[in-house]
């Protein structure tokens, strides 16, 4: 099972917020080896780096979270998690073992704040997929709180749990906010919610919108 890496005193003291950027250790590598990345993949693992941050939680607290995204990226998100920090925006599941653990270590409600993972674009509940490389699978995508931020095609979602926010006029905890999307519009980062259509992708971050 993964756990946290040699974290910095002030991440693990939790008073404010902390981030740092280093590259993928030996046990994350074979860890993503196994599932998440294969030879032929757009992005190298030297290529991938593991952000680590502090986050505040469904519960009111802070928690350390880390994410896999690409080293062109790294920098630049931690400065919108510091953002999202100093906003108090909650995110549920934010640790290695709720993406890449083994499937008992997943939360079964799959509320999993996630980046890097080499894989096609997933297609619209009502569409097709277009079978061109994720965003996420150069660890350009980050996807923040799926339930709470569906991907929406013709009313459908994947999740039945989300279907209470497909109304986006009801604001809920956890849901993205106009100011969760200045964050990281602030990188050049576009977001899901903000395509044209019938098509929505509310828990989607990426450095090209799409």
């Amino acid at each position: 099972m993964i756990r946290l890496l040699a974290l910095p005193l002030a991440l693990v003291a939790l008073s404010s917020y902390d981030a740092s950027v280093r590259p993928l250790p030996a046990s994350l590598e074979s860890r993503l080896e196994a599932r998440f990345w294969q030879p032929g993949c757009p992005v190298a693992l030297s290529e991938l780096r593991l952000l680590t941050v502090t986050h505040w939680g469904f519960d009111g607290r802070e928690h350390v979270g880390q994410l896999v995204v690409n080293r062109d990226s790294a920098e630049k998100l931690a400065t919108v998690f510091r953002k999202l920090h100093a906003l108090k925006f909650p995110i549920r599941h934010m640790r290695l073992d709720d993406l890449y653990g083994p499937k008992r270590a997943q939360p079964a409600d799959r509320d999993v704040t996630g980046a890097f993972h080499c894989r096609r674009a997933v297609p619209s509940p009502c569409g097709s997929g277009s079978g061109n490389w994720s965003n996420h699978a150069y660890g350009h995508a980050v996807d923040l709180n799926p339930r709470e931020n569906p991907y929406v095609g013709c009313g459908a979602v994947y999740d039945p749990a989300s279907r209470p926010y497909v109304d986006r006029t009801r604001r809920r905890k956890g849901m993205v906010t106009p100011a969760v999307v200045r964050a990281f519009r602030s990188i050049g980062w576009g977001w899901g919610g903000s395509w044209s259509g019938a098509t929505k992708d509310y828990m989607h971050f990426s450095t090209t919108g799409h």
